[in-house]
């Protein structure tokens, strides 16, 4: 007797199992899993390059070069050379081997003077290994000569024990061949003429005595006004020189700020909370004096930069 097996049914015996092979199309999948993997990568390269991007700009050194026009300006100084820079930080972050760079950078620039902005290192006792140091590396050649400020770095104690002695500074820098300038107006005698550079001590924790600095000079000198910190400027523009006449100085430079370091996180880091937002960075003009605030060489506090890389200073001065 036949079993029924429905009307659909094939009348032959059923399979027991099929060996045809069936074609399967995966090309898109195929393609969709290849982006994925490429956005996956590209995603993650991304990210370690905006994480390392601030390490990378704290090593990119920038020349910002600019012509100051005078009128106290002798001729005999027209086109002269300056090369300013603050804040190198010394140490761990900032090797022998980047302080060798940078010096030969600064001789490249083919300077009449070189003018140092103070921080030299991280506090007392690196600062006068700082200066040892330099005994040994590329010396700095200048026509006019080198001249350095102290910055509130200098003044940092190391430990309870280390008593920090700006004699023994001074006498460091003397050394490494760079004047020190705390509470003093020096001249720079050209052939037949004469510019100042003016220097005053950390207005935080020195001793900053600018009537001292400003009195020895009159209204038809150049002075250049070398200090660390640009909390200063505005006491600084009230001093009365040595004729009692305001507007004793013709060109401020300054430092300390680090021009904020890491632009959006400023504030974090609090480099610039004690200073007058209008000094945070860059040039100025005020009074019909040239102001400068470095964002500096090294780093502080934090081994990175962000939109805000290290910079020296080119400025050519110019007679009128």
């Amino acid at each position: 007797m036949n079993e029924y097996r429905g009307k659909h049914a094939p009348s032959g015996p059923w399979a027991l199992s099929s060996t045809a092979s069936v074609p399967v199309r995966r090309g898109r999948h195929r393609k969709r899993n290849k982006a994925r993997r490429f956005w996956a990568i590209f995603s993650v390269l991304l990210i370690l390059l905006i994480l390392a991007y601030p390490f990378l700009e704290a090593r990119i050194l920038t020349v910002d070069r600019v012509k100051i026009h005078s009128e106290d300006l002798p001729l005999e100084a027209n086109g002269l050379r300056v090369v300013y820079l603050s804040d190198i930080h010394w140490g761990f972050w900032y090797t022998d081997g980047d302080l060798s760079r940078l010096l030969n950078q600064i001789n490249s620039l083919r300077p009449d003077l070189v003018l140092f902005g103070g921080d030299y290192s991280t506090d007392y006792d690196s600062a006068l290994r700082f200066f040892r140091r330099l005994q040994s590396l590329p010396r700095i050649h200048a026509r006019y000569g080198v001249f350095g400020v102290l910055g509130e770095a200098e003044y940092i104690s190391s430990s309870e024990d280390t008593r920090v002695n700006p004699v023994l500074l001074s006498e460091a820098m003397t050394n490494a061949d760079i004047v020190p300038l705390v509470n003093q107006t020096v001249p720079v005698y050209l052939t037949s003429s004469r510019i100042f550079v003016a220097g005053v001590d950390d207005y935080i924790s020195g001793k900053p005595n600018l009537t001292a600095v400003a009195s020895s000079v009159k209204p038809s000198d150049f002075v250049i006004l070398l200090a660390h910190n640009p909390s200063v400027i505005p006491d600084a523009q009230q001093t009365l020189d040595g004729s009692g006449s305001l507007g004793w100085f013709d060109l401020g430079l300054f430092g300390h700020t680090h021009g904020g370091q890491m632009r959006l996180f400023t504030s974090a880091l609090g480099l610039v909370d004690d200073i007058p937002e209008r000094y945070v960075s860059g040039w100025l003009t005020e009074n019909r004096i040239s102001l400068l605030i470095s964002r500096g060489v090294g780093t502080s506090v934090f081994p990175a930069r962000l939109f805000c890389s290290p910079q020296i200073h080119l400025i050519e001065l110019i007679a009128e």
